[in-house]
């Protein structure tokens, strides 16, 4: 009874780690969220320099290429509403942190995920880790990151990665384990080298489902990203955030649509993307 009524600290021993990151490795976070930084800025302008027709037009024709016509007519006329509605800025800098999340997702990710794939002592250690990093509420993600990086864009995006990437690791290395036995034998009795097989046999046949992680990475990072605007970052979230607050249900619900149509939009054409690669 007396171990039953002692209570683990176990709180306590995570604030006192947290502070012995922050105190020891604030050089690290600090490097981050620069490059963070630089990459959102990178791909905000990018995105920003072009007219808003014109990128209507490009995200039409993109959609319309990679899926069928109905998509390509949804994704133009929805983003021609958003215009219209004065949303724009916020959902391009909502594109923005979506489009540097999953980047760091799959840079990150996939290398893990071929990693795992090749070793099962690996692939047994982060199954568990990635358990948990799924399971863990969203909200709790933004408590370490304002820590580490304050207020701002910069928690958010290292919140947004941290849920978004477990897809990525766990669906590259199913994908690669999933070759058939018969190809990797026939590659191994050519005598390719472990790499030579990697890129040359199992990466090309593994794509289709590597780029089914790397989809709902995208919708994970989107729907984080506005749930990061509860720590100051910017986009539709923040419009969202502020309606909720103000009881403004019109212009919540504007914002909230204008969210919907860019997840749809990402999701049609990351999905059938996948898909044309694979029939290529």
């Amino acid at each position: 009874m007396t171990i039953l009524m002692y209570q683990i600290p176990l709180g306590a021993w995570v604030d006192r780690f947290v502070d012995f990151l922050t105190d020891n490795f604030a050089f690290i976070f600090e490097g981050a969220a620069i490059l963070i930084n630089w990459i959102v800025s990178g791909i905000a302008s990018i995105l920003a320099f072009a007219p808003a027709l014109l990128l209507i037009a490009i995200f039409t024709a993109l959609a319309w290429w990679t899926s069928r016509w109905p998509i390509g007519i949804f994704t133009g006329l929805g983003l021609l509403l958003i215009y219209n509605l004065g949303y724009w800025d916020g959902t391009i800098l909502t594109l923005s942190l979506v489009l540097t999340a999953v980047f760091i997702s799959i840079v990150i990710g996939v290398p893990i995920g071929i990693w795992s794939s090749q070793n099962n002592t690996v692939k047994n250690i982060l199954t568990p880790i990635l358990d948990f990093m799924q399971t863990m509420p969203a909200f709790v993600y933004l408590i370490p990151a304002i820590l580490f990086f304050g207020i701002g864009m910069v928690p958010g995006i290292i919140a947004s990665v941290v849920f978004a990437m477990p897809p990525t690791i766990r669906l590259t290395n199913l994908g690669i384990r999933q070759v058939p036995d018969e190809l990797v034998e026939a590659s191994n009795a050519f005598g390719s080298t472990r790499w030579q097989k990697l890129k040359k046999v199992q990466l090309p046949l593994a794509t289709p489902t590597i780029m089914a992680g790397i989809n709902q990475s995208i919708m994970l990072a989107l729907s984080m990203v506005v749930i990061a605007s509860l720590v100051g970052a910017p986009g539709l979230g923040t419009d969202v955030y502020r309606a909720v607050t103000q009881i403004q249900v019109g212009t919540g619900f504007e914002a909230g649509l204008s969210i919907v149509i860019l997840a749809i939009m990402l999701d049609r054409i990351s999905q059938n993307l996948g898909r044309r690669n694979s029939k290529e």
